[in-house]
């Protein structure tokens, strides 16, 4: 898996979090876009990717600063939209079958910086010039949110899940996805130094995130 990731354009990391500590929380100088810069910085990446179920945001990549890197890492961010309907919990039908068959390619649109895009390919395409602007060398980690909003953390994969495993089917066929999904699953538990705080006040975040009380004012 390693040797076809550094050939690749996207290298699947795994799940960034489990919950929101504010919001919104793709935002400079949040604690999820500080572990990015550092995950980031550490592997000699200028870029870092998110992916996201579409909600009502646009989704515009930014600039974070880390003591690790010379320059600010740009994390960009990819979010799948179902035409359909607009929703911002999980659909545990829609996961179970991008386990089980993948995405159909026609399912989803999606949108980056407040872009619509028809098809993946054309969303990866921006995705990839973006990162090439920056001076991105190989191929760029990828996160899914993992955002719950309510309920355990544990078996819920949470925000962006669908179109991680989507892409990681893409480039690293159905072996090289149930590997990344796996993998990336035990990530922010391993991995996230906020991960501790989140779990043990999983609740009360979730709580004071759906009142609003977690905005940004």
């Amino acid at each position: 898996m390693w040797g076809s990731s550094q050939f690749s354009l996207i290298e699947p990391v795994g799940r960034l979090t489990v919950t929101k500590l504010a919001n919104p929380d793709m935002f400079p100088n949040h604690a999820n876009a500080e572990v990015l810069a550092e995950y980031s910085a550490k592997k000699g990446s200028k870029c870092i990717l998110v992916v996201h179920y579409g909600g009502d945001s646009n989704y515009r990549h930014f600039a974070q600063e880390d003591d690790l890197a010379l320059n600010d890492v740009i994390v960009l961010e990819l979010a799948f939209v179902d035409p359909s309907t607009f929703k911002t919990h999980i659909d545990w039908v829609e996961v179970i079958y991008t386990f089980l068959f993948g995405i159909p390619e026609d399912r989803y649109t999606y949108r980056a910086d407040g872009i619509e895009f028809e098809t993946l390919d054309e969303a990866l395409d921006y995705i990839n010039q973006l990162a090439k602007e920056y001076g991105q060398e190989g191929p760029i980690p990828m996160f899914y949110h993992g955002n719950v909003r309510t309920g355990e953390a544990y078996l819920n994969p949470g925000c962006g899940f669908p179109l991680y495993a989507q892409i990681c089917w893409k480039y690293y066929g159905r072996a090289g996805a149930y590997y990344y999904i796996v993998k990336g699953l035990i990530w922010p538990f391993l991995s996230n130094r906020y991960y501790p705080y989140q779990i043990s006040h999983l609740s009360d975040l979730q709580r004071l995130y759906n009142e609003g009380n977690l905005d940004y004012k």
